[in-house]
This record gives C-alpha cells, structure tokens and sequence, in this order.
C-alpha cells in the first residue's frame, strides 16, 4: 500500500507539473503584443500591418492602444482601418530630412496611432489594422514601440528593444523584419508571400490568442505526455501492489 500511495503521489505531481507547464508556455506566447506579418521587404508598397494585442490581465480590461511609429526610419503614406467601438486618433511629425518619392516630397509622417474607447476583456485579444505606401528600404527592421493601458490605470510599456543574441526582454516592442526583396512590390511579404491578414469570417477578438506560436504547442503536448506516463506508471504501481497481496 505504501508503494501504490507513493506512486500516486508522484503521479500526481507530475500531472501537476505537465499542466503548470502547458499554461507557463501559453502565456508566455501569447502575452506579447505583436505585429503580423513579422517580416516585409524592403521598400515594399501598398500593404498592411496587424498589431494584436491581448489582454493579459484577469481583473482589468484594456481600454486604450497607443502605437509609436519611427521617424528615423519612417513609414509613408499611413492609414488607420476603422476599428468597431474604437477611436483612432493619428499624430503627425514633421522630418528632419524630408523623403523624395515618384509623388513628391514628403515632409510629415504619422508617428503615432492612439486607439481609445473600447475594451479587450480577460482572455481576449483586439487586431488593430494599419495600411502603408511605402516602407523604408534603408534599415533590416522597424521596432514599434506600444503603450497598454487598463481600466485600473495600470499601463504596460512595450518598449524594450531585443538584441541580436540575447533573451528575449519582459517587455519586448513589436518588430517587423526588413528583408531583402523587391523593392516597391505591392503588399509582399519578406518570404515573398501575401501579407497575413485576417479575413472578414475571421473574429476580431476571442478567448484565446494566436495560435500560431509551434513552441507553445510543443511544450504544451510534451507536458501533457509527461503527465498521461506518470498516470500509467501509477497504474502499474497499483497493480503490482494487489498482485502482491493476492500471492
């Protein structure tokens, strides 16, 4: 009997262990804010970028988005899509060193998208759409740094830059890669691919988050193996004991 109980605790621990593990992995994957696709070409023109932002607050819910555009690298000829129960409200800067394009010059680019109004409850994340001209073909990547504000004042700053080699930061600022490309290809993505956005059957925001981190997954079936073993060592466990007793 000793043997048995020992062995179901272990188990136990180890269910324990597996299921801490699978929610350790989604929260860590799906907390971020982000923006999608996470790569373009250099220099491409006439696409759009998704920043999802999840709630990750059980008590609080989110009520205003303010996303910080680069002006050393700008980002030409920007458009808000118009977001159900939300308020965007765009701010200009004018550049140092104007831009020269085929239109024109351009001497003022929007250099941040405040979006007010709405909620992102427990357990759900909001996609806000940003259509562009033209990105910079002069620089490997765009950080776009976010500020989060909850409906208990608590506001978390998405700012922190993620260097080559290093962990990645608590508060990591959504980056787009720049890639070599096509310059001035409509909407291509840095694989060469059709940029991702969402489609119109596709829900703004749900319980649960993208599901397009593998890692998370991987972890998440590796700890819920480890516990279905330690389940099925306890059942040996149990059945050796009452062979014992039987003999």
């Amino acid at each position: 009997m000793l043997s048995t109980r020992t062995a179901l605790r272990r188990a136990g621990t180890v269910a324990a262990l597996a299921a801490a593990g699978v929610l350790t992995a989604a929260g860590v994957a799906f907390a971020h804010v982000t923006v999608h696709p996470d790569s373009y070409a250099k220099g491409a023109t006439d696409g759009v970028l998704t920043f999802r932002v999840p709630n990750e607050e059980d008590t609080a819910d989110t009520t205003k988005v303010q996303v910080f555009l680069p002006t050393d690298h700008p980002v030409l000829g920007v458009l808000v899509t118009p977001q159900d129960g939300w308020t965007a409200k765009v701010t200009t800067t004018r550049l140092k060193t104007p831009v020269k394009t085929d239109d024109g010059t351009i001497t003022d680019v929007v250099s941040q998208i405040t979006w007010s109004g709405g909620r992102i409850r427990s357990g759900e994340y909001q996609d806000f759409d940003v259509a562009f001209g033209q990105l910079p073909d002069d620089t490997d990547q765009l950080g776009f740094k976010t500020l989060q504000t909850y409906s208990d004042g608590k506001v978390v700053r998405w700012i922190e830059e993620t260097q080559k080699g290093a962990e990645e930061p608590e508060n990591p600022a959504p980056v787009l890669k720049l890639t070599a490309g096509t310059a001035g290809t409509a909407g291509t993505a840095g694989d060469g691919s059709a940029p991702m956005t969402a489609s119109p059957s596709e829900p703004r925001a749900t319980a649960k988050a993208s599901s397009s981190d593998s890692t998370a997954r991987g972890l998440g079936i590796a700890g819920l193996v480890a516990g279905v073993l330690g389940l099925v060592a306890a059942g040996v466990a149990i059945a050796r004991g009452r062979s014992a007793r039987s003999s």
